[in-house]
């Protein structure tokens, strides 16, 4: 007789509920989250949380055929390690707006290798009760970072357009939903720095590419590529 194994995986992605620093409506999301682990935990439900951290087709590419090659945007002096605009990391208008703090790293993932990953957990031992973070270190990357190595693809220097993180939170504050949800993620994500704000140790979580280092993920490098 076959013994089958079954685990929940709440629709969590995107970054731990458990570590978030978020203002307005993405303190809400997150909350929700937070209870709905509470839940599983509470009943003794097999799990495994899903930490995905950036979508490269959202943040490095939505709603533009192409990264912008005249302006970017940048709220922050551009060192912190992520990146993001109103709605893409590239953004519309051939400018990007960033939300900084000198020492965030972001990370980056292509939609295919976060499927992969998350496949191979399904029945896998060592992600039981666990967060498995999708965090290979070649897709970590700061906002200047991530522009030098688009302006070295296009053979361009682009406008570099610099702003604080209180007008963002002004922003957040007056804009309507869901464009303050997504303005309050992004300055969870690249000013709190809320992707890599801690370390992952293993009483509950796990590393997926060093879980799996036979996964052949995608970096920034090679997803920016496409559009050269």
């Amino acid at each position: 007789m076959t013994t089958i194994n079954k685990k929940f995986y709440p629709s969590e992605f995107g970054n731990d509920a458990d570590c978030v620093n978020a203002v307005g409506p993405a303190k809400d999301a997150f909350a929700t989250k937070f209870v709905v682990r509470q839940a599983i935990e509470a009943e003794n439900i097999p799990y495994t949380y899903v930490i995905s951290n950036c979508f490269s087709g959202y943040f490095l590419q939505a709603g533009v055929t192409a990264p912008p090659r005249d302006k970017v945007v940048s709220l922050g002096d551009g060192n912190t390690k992520g990146e993001h605009n109103y709605f893409s990391f590239f953004g519309y208008y051939s400018s990007i707006t960033i939300y900084l703090s000198i020492y965030t790293l972001v990370v980056f993932n292509d939609e295919h290798d976060i499927a992969t990953y998350t496949i191979k957990t399904v029945d896998d031992p060592r992600t039981v009760n666990k967060s498995v973070y999708i965090k290979p270190s070649s897709n970590i990357y700061s906002f200047n970072e991530l522009v030098s190595l688009w302006e070295k693809k296009i053979g361009n220097t682009l406008e570099k357009i610099y702003l604080t993180e209180d007008q963002v939170l002004k922003n957040i504050e007056e804009s309507p939903f869901p464009l303050n949800l997504i303005l309050a993620l992004s300055h969870a994500i690249f000013v709190k720095g809320d992707q890599t704000s801690f370390q992952i140790e293993p009483s509950f979580g796990v590393e997926a590419s060093e879980l799996y280092p036979d996964v052949k993920y995608t970096t920034v490098d090679e997803y920016l590529n496409r559009f050269v």
